[in-house]
């Protein structure tokens, strides 16, 4: 006999709320309704292990079924099912949660709670996302319960009757509405399961009813297989993993054809349960920080790409898996409550890659130097981030020589109290040899967040300072006979450039350098040029990106050129000058279009003169 009856709930308009507003997005209702079945299934399977319930020994399994020509959506489970009382109490009292009374009914006897993802309820109107009508038929493991039918078009009434169910478990029958009829795609579907029950602990299937009828036409037998592992990686101890199996994994997850460079495996009991892993990808960009995805699982059931509450700006460069049952979500799972207790476990998912790193570090060291290119950026913005970070890296970050090798910080080459570093070891080549003439050392920094470490190294450090190759070169490189010989007039060569080359800001010095090769080379105003290369990236935050970093021309009195200058009629000396000039802004910088043709056109002129 069919009854009627009014949905119970508080508020005249809190019904609109759940089926519109508890979700931020439409899809996520799938991974509702699944999850619902999941924990029915382990209801019935924790109250067959306390004896509560006769396992018929039939598998655990949840079949998602589309009917294009019926516009529906079925979710089928073989899990607890409801009987009429509980179909009243769970789905028409929306305050009631059911997973909650089953907990505290046997707590004492089970490990029932484990896995019992929430409120059904709630979870259940989600189906009014993308249905107008919703229907349940279900039937409880009790041996004298009645199969009963459930349905409601979402408003605040319902109908009850007997049905004819005979196999226990719950289906949910979606109508499609017209805003849910993008839905009512077997593609779309497919996406969406992966999306979010991929790593749902019992099987599950998809079936499409007229994609099933096309294949039986062509005769064809699809064999059947779940859309889903219901065994992740991430739940078996480290020790039992092979590294075959990790690599597996990240290809299962992630769309890269490269492999990971290493992995850390979370596998934490207390004071809290959190497992994962957690793979430091290959950078394919040199210069430019790659982001990474850190998917969040809460027992098994995913929750959202890159939380920062829960997972660290600087540790979502990394890719990876973290299934914390432990998190305090709300009733939708969208947000996180709590905010001691998830920065606890932020801590320590810091504290455990640390731990990895340094682990690696000291019995890995030709491995962890052979990562160095791709690890750092995600170590150096790590340390930017969080200072407690930095104090447990400081001394794993390796910088590495225009030598080739590899040195800690306590290793650092020092001229004095500064360390002198190349941030393109292509345009400061010319720079590089003059260091490696004179036996002298610097450290490559490439990567764009360098210019951002070293500020932050100076921070940290203050007794130390960075010094880009081409920024104080003239006092490094000052020739040790600078003085005891004769040198050409300082004043009558500056006065000689600056007529030669018209620019009014470029400084210009005379200096003996050790090497006498070069006629001039170019420095440029440390600070000035960071502000700039900050300015490039964050746009002009940090004042005018326009203006020019303070250059300053060295000649070298070394050099025979310069020696034999005044030896040249007034043209001869300008065009010399100003070739001069022109070799030393190409060892500094790449030319303009303009400043490229003006060389070449000198560069003519000057061959003629031989």
């Amino acid at each position: 006999m069919k009854r009627e009856g009014q949905i119970r709930i508080d508020s005249e308009n809190l019904f609109p709320i759940i089926k519109k507003w508890l979700y931020s997005d439409k899809d996520i209702f799938l991974r509702e309704i699944v999850a619902n079945g999941c924990d029915a299934i382990k209801k019935y399977r924790s109250l067959c292990t306390i004896g509560e319930a006769e396992d018929d020994g039939s598998k655990a399994r949840i079949d998602v079924i589309l009917d294009k020509d019926a516009k529906t959506l079925t979710v089928k489970d073989n899990g607890i099912g409801m009987t009429e009382e509980e179909v009243e109490k769970y789905i028409t009292q929306v305050a009631f949660s059911g997973a909650q009374e089953f907990i505290e009914k046997y707590s004492d006897k089970t490990d029932a709670g484990d896995g019992i993802i929430g409120h059904f309820g709630l979870g259940f109107y989600s189906a009014y996302m993308i249905s107008d009508t919703v229907e349940i038929n279900t039937l409880s493991y009790l041996n004298d319960a009645k199969a009963v039918h459930w349905s409601s078009d979402g408003s605040k009434t319902y109908e009850i009757s007997d049905c004819e169910k005979t196999e226990r478990g719950t289906e949910i029958i979606m109508h499609f509405s017209e805003d849910g009829m993008e839905f009512c795609d077997s593609l779309k579907l497919r996406t969406t399961l992966k999306k979010y029950c991929h790593f749902m602990p019992y099987e599950i299937f998809f079936t499409c009813i007229q994609e099933k009828k096309e294949d039986k036409d062509n005769d064809m037998e699809a064999e059947e297989k779940p859309v889903n592992i219901t065994e992740p990686l991430w739940l078996k101890a480290p020790k039992d993993c092979t590294t075959e199996e990790y690599e597996d994994f990240y290809r299962e997850v992630f769309p890269d054809i490269n492999l990971p460079l290493f992995w850390i495996h979370l596998n934490v009991d207390y004071p809290f349960n959190l497992k994962g892993i957690l793979y430091f990808p290959k950078q394919t960009d040199k210069l430019q920080v790659m982001p990474g995805e850190i998917k969040l699982f809460s027992n098994q059931v995913y929750i959202a790409d890159n939380i920062k509450e829960v997972v660290p700006e600087f540790l979502m460069l990394l890719k990876g898996v973290i299934d914390c049952p432990d998190l305090p979500l709300n009733v939708s799972r969208s947000f996180l409550q709590n905010d001691a207790e998830v920065a606890k476990i932020s801590r320590h998912i810091t504290k455990k890659v640390a731990d990895k790193l340094v682990s690696v570090f000291k019995n890995e060291r030709k491995e962890y130097e052979s990562y160095w290119d791709d690890i750092s950026p995600f170590i150096k913005f790590g340390c930017i981030k969080d200072d407690k970070f930095y104090e447990r890296m400081k001394d794993i970050i390796l910088y590495k020589t225009i030598g080739g090798e590899f040195k800690t910080f306590g290793e650092l080459p020092k001229i004095g109290d500064k360390v002198y570093y190349v941030s393109s070891t292509d345009v400061q080549a010319q720079y590089i040899k003059l260091f490696k003439d004179n036996g002298l050392d610097a450290v490559i920094l490439e990567h764009n967040i360098d210019t951002h470490f070293v500020t932050y190294l100076e921070y940290k450090e203050q007794d130390l300072k960075f010094v880009r190759i081409d920024s104080e070169i003239d006092e490094v490189l000052k020739s040790d006979d600078a003085g005891k010989t004769e040198a050409p007039d300082s004043e009558k060569l500056i006065t000689l450039f600056k007529d030669a080359l018209g620019m009014e800001k470029l400084e210009i010095k005379t200096q003996a350098l050790k090497n006498a090769d070069m006629p001039a080379v170019i420095t440029i105003n440390e600070y000035q040029r960071r502000i700039n290369d900050m300015n490039r990236i964050y746009g002009n935050m940090f004042g005018n990106s326009n203006e020019k970093a303070q250059e300053t021309l060295i000649i070298n009195t070394s050099n025979p050129t310069v020696a034999k200058l005044e030896e040249f009629d007034e043209d001869k000396q300008r065009l010399i000058c100003r070739h001069i000039y022109d070799l030393a802004a190409l060892s500094q910088r790449r030319l303009s279009a303009a400043e490229l043709e003006g060389f070449v056109a000198r560069s003519v002129e000057v061959m003629g003169l031989l």
